[in-house]
């Protein structure tokens, strides 16, 4: 099996800076697991990681889809899949990098989406559902169909609740038995208020570097605002203001307070992991032994 090395946590809590200093140490190659990395032009807000800041580490899954294209669970998963095998052939380690717990889940845990692609059909009977009956039917409609799922979905999240309905409609995810790969998980922890004060602070930069502009670059260029990708936290914010519906105040505190949501869900599935190695950012004993447990596991 293959060896791969995945740096995983709540976003603002450092992941990119100390993945190119590993993937420096030990001849890796970055993976994003991002799902919104992966749409070209959608840079800000996504705080991708700038060519001259990833230091010569080849970065793999970042500006490949349109951002009118959707991109499911089960396209980025195999996408992963391949790109480790790429990596591992050349003989550097894989190291995935990110914290959409959906694609994790699928790659640690052994889960197989499947398959299940865009039902047309299905998806229209579903997207009138909520545009007459609104979100809330929707969610009524998962927990009938998968109450697993629907009580882990964000459940404010339309498109999220869409696709769980679709790979509940058509029983797309079941648990794989066989693991291809032989993972060694950190999850990267800070303490909660100063994560919560860098979330704060990198919309905050996020907007001086011209979020807002970025937004309406990418609409005036054709993205339509109900695609998959105007509906990452930050782009949907922005479209409300341009569309009259909040203030601009109101605006920067929205976008803050989903970062820090997105957050706290993300370290509620890093605590239901089994197996996966703990981090504390601001200790450098914590983070010392990290590279002390690479070394071990890479020597066998």
């Amino acid at each position: 099996m293959d060896k791969v090395l995945f740096v995983l946590g709540p976003t603002a809590v450092g992941k990119t800076e100390i993945s190119i200093k590993l993937a420096k140490e030990f001849n890796g190659e970055i993976i994003s697991s991002d799902s919104v990395q992966i749409y070209k032009g959608l840079d800000i807000g996504s705080a991708k990681v700038k060519k001259e800041e990833r230091k010569g580490v080849p970065h793999h899954l970042i500006d490949i889809v349109s951002p009118n294209e959707s991109f499911t669970a089960f396209d980025m998963t195999e996408a992963i899949k391949e790109k480790i095998k790429e990596i591992t052939l050349r003989g550097h380690l894989p190291i995935v990098v990110g914290g959409t717990s959906l694609y994790v889940k699928s790659l640690i845990l052994g889960y197989n989406y499947g398959g299940v692609g865009v039902d047309e059909e299905y998806r229209n009977t579903l997207n009138n559902i909520l545009k007459n009956d609104g979100l809330e039917k929707l969610c009524e409609m998962l927990k009938n169909e998968d109450e697993s799922a629907f009580e882990k979905i964000d459940k404010h999240n339309p498109l999220r609740v869409i696709r769980a309905l679709e790979i509940a409609h058509f029983k797309g995810e079941k648990k794989s038995a066989e693991k291809t790969i032989e993972p060694l998980t950190f999850a990267l922890v800070l303490d909660r208020q100063k994560l919560y004060d860098r979330i704060n602070k990198r919309v905050e930069i996020m907007l001086k570097e011209g979020l807002v502009e970025e937004v309406k670059a990418l609409l005036e260029a054709g993205v339509k605002e109900d695609s998959q990708s105007m509906h990452a936290i930050g782009y949907k914010e922005v479209i409300s203001f341009f569309k009259g519906e909040v203030s601009y105040e109101k605006m920067v505190d929205l976008i803050k307070q989903h970062s820090r949501n997105y957050a706290k869900r993300q370290l509620t599935f890093l605590r239901g992991m089994e197996n996966v190695n703990y981090v504390d950012v601001e200790d450098n004993d914590s983070l010392n032994n990290m590279t002390e447990k690479i070394k071990r596991w890479l020597n066998g």
